[in-house]
C-alpha cells in the first residue's frame, strides 16, 4: 500500500544504522505505531491509523525498525532489544508530550518495552494480535528437535511467511537475545490503560497470549477484545473500524 507521505525523517543510531520514520503533526495525546515481525510502516493499520489521526488533528508517527522497510540494517542482523531501542529512539526524537503506543503482533511486545522505559509518558497502550515472548514461546517452543539442532550448529533456520513471498530468517542470536525481554514470566510494572484487540482465529498468535498478557499487567485498567472470526492480520474494514474506534475511545478518556 502507498504510504501517505514521505519519509519525513531519518534518526542515526549510535551503531552508524539509520531508522526511518514517517510523522504528521497534531494535538496530544499522540500516537505512536510499532509494527510486527517482517513488516514496515507502509501497511494497511498503519495507514488506518495515519488517516485517523489526520483526521482528528492529532499528532501521529510510524518507523521502520531497522533491517526493516526503509530502515538500514540487515533484518536477520537484528534482535528483540536492538528493535526496543529504536523505538526508544524514535520516541525520544520525534514525539513530544503524553503519548499512546499502537503495536501489532511483535509490535505488541515492542510497545510493553517501551511503555516501561519511557512510562511517565505513555498515557496508554492498545495491542493488535500482541506477541510478547514470541521468539521463545512460538518459535523455539514450537521447534522440534531438527530445527532446535539447524539453529544451534548452523545459526538460523529459514521460515515461509503467510504474508509475503519471501521466507525470513530466525536466528540463534534472535532468540537467546530475546530471552533477556521476556515479560510474560512476571508481573508487568504498568499502570497505565491498556486495551488489548485478538482474533481467535489466530493462526500465529493465539489470542490466549492477550489475556496472558492483561493478567501480567499491574493495571487494573485492562479490557480484551476477543473477534470470533478475525485473523492474525486484524486488517480487514471492520477490524480497522474497530481499531480506530478504540484509539478515538482511549484517546478521549486520557486527555
Amino acid at each position: 500500500m502507498t504510504q501517505l507521505n514521505n519519509i519525513t525523517g531519518q534518526i542515526k543510531r549510535p551503531d552508524g544504522e539509520t531508522i526511518a520514520y514517517c510523522a504528521s503533526p497534531g494535538n496530544t495525546p499522540g500516537v505512536i505505531f510499532c509494527g510486527g515481525f517482517a513488516s514496515d510502516m507502509s501497511g494497511t493499520k498503519a495507514n488506518a491509523l495515519d488517516i485517523e489521526c489526520r483526521k482528528t488533528g492529532r499528532a501521529f508517527v510510524r518507523f521502520d525498525y531497522r533491517g526493516h522497510g526503509a530502515s538500514s540494517g540487515e533484518f536477520v542482523d537484528g534482535t528483540i532489544g536492538a528493535w526496543v531501542e529504536d523505538a526508544i529512539a524514535v520516541f525520544d526524537s520525534v514525539t513530544d508530550g503524553p503519548q499512546l503506543v499502537v503495536g501489532s503482533s511483535m509490535g505488541g511486545w515492542i510497545m510493553v518495552l517501551l511503555a516501561l522505559a519511557r512510562p511517565s509518558r505513555i498515557k496508554g497502550l492498545i495491542g493488535l494480535a500482541a506477541a510478547p515472548d514470541f521468539t521463545e514461546e512460538l518459535l523455539w517452543g514450537r521447534y522440534d528437535e531438527v530445527k532446535r539442532n539447524a539453529i544451534q550448529s548452523q545459526g538460523f533456520v529459514i521460515e515461509p511467511s503467510d504474508y509475503g513471498d519471501s521466507p525470513y530468517i530466525v536466528t540463534k542470536q534472535l532468540i537467546e537475545e530475546g530471552r533477556n525481554h521476556l515479560v510474560l514470566q512476571k508481573y508487568i510494572s504498568l499502570n497505565c490503560p491498556v486495551r488489548l484487540i485478538h482474533g481467535m482465529q489466530d493462526q500465529d498468535v493465539p489470542f490466549e497470549y492477550s489475556i496472558r498478557l492483561a493478567e501480567r499487567l499491574q493495571s487494573t485498567d485492562v479490557n480484551v477484545t476477543l473477534v470470533k472470526d478475525g485473523n492474525h492480520r486484524l486488517s480487514d474494514p471492520s477490524d480497522i473500524q474497530r481499531m480506530t474506534k478504540t484509539l478515538n475511545t482511549l484517546c478521549q478518556e486520557v486527555s
